[in-house]
């Protein structure tokens, strides 16, 4: 098995260990103990106050990464046929950028939540796991575009 498929298939257990992961703690006042928030506790919350807004985050932050993720395996292991192959390509890039876009707007929220100065917030490990992951991700499609 090449490097880049065992990259690749690796993402397949780092991504949904990333999305349990602590992105952020957060807490109004710094004297009281943070909660964590993770992209599955985020989603569970947002399901209960607008569940569109939840499925558009379930979309860019789970669909787009393993739909790439699987879609690049067939590129990596030749199971896709020349026909199909060729339409998957130009699509492999666009999809993590997709993901990309939930690192973004995490990225966001901290530096205006640190700017209100209101409460106290710190990134979790895991936000750097799902950062890796995305990055990782995207360096396959544009290595594998190069390549082909």
């Amino acid at each position: 098995m090449s490097k880049l498929r065992l990259l690749n298939l690796s993402l397949l257990i780092l991504f949904p260990i990333a999305w349990a992961a602590p992105l952020l703690k957060a807490g109004l006042l710094p004297l009281f103990s943070l909660s964590e928030i993770s992209v599955l506790s985020g989603i569970g919350a947002l399901w209960e106050k607008d569940k569109f807004l939840a499925l558009i985050v379930v979309f860019f932050a789970i669909l787009a990464p393993i739909g790439k993720v699987v879609a690049m395996e067939g590129l990596l292991s030749g199971r896709l046929s020349d026909n199909l192959s060729e339409r998957v390509k130009p699509w492999l890039y666009p999809l993590g950028r997709l993901a990309m876009a939930d690192v973004f707007l995490i990225a966001i929220y901290i530096t205006v939540a640190k700017g209100i100065g209101v409460g106290r917030l710190e990134v979790g490990w895991g936000l750097y796991l799902f950062t890796l992951c995305v990055l990782v991700s995207l360096g396959l499609s544009i290595f594998t575009k190069k390549k082909t």
